[in-house]
């Protein structure tokens, strides 16, 4: 029996000779770059590549015990060769050695077999739920850790200036890692970072959506010896660790573009086509065959090439590559990036292969669309139709644009103001199970939730309030907690760097060290609603009852058969009296209260100033 060290070792030591290898004078790499003994799926596509020689009609042979070849495919790009290999369930673990015969000269290439992560004691796969809390950032602006990695030679972009907001600043994994005492304070359960995989793009590589190798981790991140760190990190505190995946397009220098196994890997066009961005196009029953052909194969730039996910190699690489981060890197839950573009039929493919290796596995697909009806559609739903998606959620972008910020921004009207956003909230009868949705007040494509409300803190006091309180699985964007402002025009000026995460910044928001009143106190507010939230059983597993609004003033209860939490906001200008009589198939029982911000003993009748968001726990 391997002990945690050992395997350790051996991890790395394969993830260091899977990516290349040279036998005969000739560099031949292997993708998946390893797989693992007793896994559920045990039957690997391996895609072998070699940039100088030619597979074109190479055959392949292994003697390792329990390895068997099922199948080979050349390609009309005699770089490449795929081979189909299946995995006895006694294999044992070693470096299998597989003989490349082209053209009179057998090629030997190594494909370790790795333990299961299972072995080394640490829970992974986990999925995510109402329970937790997320929170998003973008590596390269939150904490530089090593400022040794903020270049690396041999990369294309080798730009760096914390001046520019289009720039790499030299945020990385270590950084992260290092304060995970402050998302503690903070409530949080779960981290989510943009994609973390290799960027090797001439320019705006800070962003990390457009990888040029699935397999490697971005070296001025850290790489692959940081994300296990940190992963190991978060496990080791009972949290969980979120991957942003890209399934709808590669960077522009992905070797499966500039040296393509087959012209059909990524989508042609006779000249540049970009998609419409017009979901309709997919579900519309009216369509033309050509919008939904713009919308799902249309590229995204000419830097983001779209991946061709009906061809059934890419659907393995893509698929596989999905498992063996799991398996890697300890993943609990994907967040798939642009998943309306994606071919929906592949993506139930892929996300049923997830949970048949990984049961408890959660995917939540961001579906930037217009209404509730087009957003069910992404995710599991009530819909008689005959597509079904099987996707487990989607990040609620309508609760946020058509519920939450006119409810705050906007007038109080007899359909408009916060009536939005309880008559959005009205239509997840049309979810199988609305709780998972992933509901959020900003992230790094949108204006900052402190300047979407004018800077009104009260107003941003009282998102948040319903962020920690509403139902879905609630996600925070860095910095806001701090009141970082941002309008996203251009999407820079929302990715500026986390005070604090530099040696020599005059603000950090890790000691508080600089920082205004106004923001500590902001800072210690969101504080207090999350580690609230964490213990509370009715927030993490309880029911939702909305009331219909009137005259601004809007009341929610969160309940279970422990705990009942009365949700109080009143968007009117004009202060509000409320009484429990009122309520009463929810208050009935209870005497009071307690305000939990506050502290303060609440009667079964009060008042609630204007602009303004009670939380309270009823007592009895």
């Amino acid at each position: 029996m391997y002990c945690i060290q050992q395997i350790r070792k051996f991890i790395f030591l394969s993830l260091g000779i899977a990516f290349v290898l040279s036998s005969n004078g000739q560099t031949v790499s292997a993708y998946p770059t390893n797989w693992f003994v007793q896994m559920k799926t045990n039957k690997v596509q391996i895609l072998f590549r070699t940039t100088i020689g030619d597979f074109s009609k190479a055959t392949v042979q292994t003697n390792y015990r329990g390895i068997a070849i099922k199948g080979l495919h050349h390609f009309e790009n005699p770089h490449y060769l795929s081979v189909d290999v299946e995995i006895a369930a006694n294999t044992k673990l070693g470096n299998v050695n597989f003989v490349i015969n082209s053209k009179g000269q057998a090629i030997n290439k190594t494909w370790p077999l790795l333990p299961r992560r299972v072995g080394r004691g640490t829970a992974f796969a986990q999925g995510i739920n109402a329970a937790d809390l997320i929170y998003f950032l973008m590596p390269d602006r939150f904490s530089n850790g090593d400022p040794s990695n903020d270049r690396i030679v041999g990369l294309k972009d080798q730009a760096l200036n914390r001046d520019s907001i289009f720039i790499r600043h030299g945020g990385d994994l270590k950084g992260v890692t290092n304060h995970l005492n402050y998302f503690e304070k903070l409530g949080v359960t779960t981290l989510w970072m943009t994609p973390v995989v290799e960027n090797d793009m001439p320019d705006r590589t800070e962003h990390g959506y457009a990888a040029t190798d699935n397999y490697a981790i971005e070296k001025r991140l850290g790489g692959e010896q940081a994300y296990l760190t940190l992963s190991d990190s978060l496990h080791k505190r009972g949290m969980k660790l979120i991957q942003d995946i890209v399934y709808n397009h590669f960077g522009r220098f992905h070797f499966l573009v500039q040296d393509a196994p087959a012209k059909d890997w990524v989508h042609q066009w006779p000249s540049f086509t970009q998609t419409h961005y017009r979901e309709q196009a997919i579900f519309d029953p009216h369509h033309a065959k050509v919008d939904e052909e713009k919308m799902i194969n249309g590229w995204f730039t000419t830097e983001m090439p779209d991946v061709n996910q009906e061809n059934p190699f890419v659907e393995k690489y893509l698929t596989q590559n999905a498992i063996w981060s799991v398996e890697t890197f300890g993943i609990d839950a994907f967040r798939v990036d642009t998943y309306k573009y994606c071919n929906l039929d592949m993506m139930n493919r892929l996300n049923q292969a997830l949970i048949d290796e990984y049961p408890k596995i959660f995917t939540y697909g961001e579906c930037w669309v217009d209404g509730v009806a087009a957003q069910a559609y992404f995710v599991r739903n009530n819909f008689n139709l005959p597509f079904k998606s099987n996707l487990h959620a989607t990040s609620d972008f309508h609760l946020l644009f058509s519920g939450i910020l006119p409810a705050l921004n906007d007038q109080n009207t007899w359909a408009g103001g916060v009536m939005k956003l309880y008559s959005t909230l009205s239509e997840d009868y049309l979810y199988k199970v609305p709780q998972n949705n992933v509901i959020f007040l900003d992230n790094h494509d949108m204006t900052r939730i402190h300047s979407s409300l004018g800077e009104s803190i009260p107003k941003t006091k009282m998102a948040y309030a319903w962020l920690m309180t509403c139902r879905g699985i609630p996600q925070m964007y860095y910095g806001s907690e701090v009141l970082m402002k941002g309008i996203s025009n251009p999407d820079g000026w929302v990715r500026l760097d986390f005070p604090g995460g530099w040696a020599g910044d005059q603000k950090n928001a890790f000691t508080e060290q600089g920082m205004t009143d106004q923001e500590k106190d902001f800072l210690h507010y969101v504080q207090l609603l999350g580690t609230y939230r964490k213990t509370s059983s009715a927030l993490t597993k309880g029911e939702m009852m909305q009331y219909l609004p009137e005259d601004g003033l809007y009341v929610y209860f969160r309940y279970d058969n422990a705990q009942t939490v009365l949700c109080v906001m009143n968007t009117d200008s004009k202060e509000r009296k409320l009484n429990f009589e009122k309520y009463s198939e929810r208050t009935n029982g209870f005497k009071g209260g307690k305000d939990i911000v506050s502290g303060m003993k609440m009667g079964n009748q009060f008042s609630i100033p204007a602009m303004t968001m009670q939380v309270i726990e009823l007592t009895k």
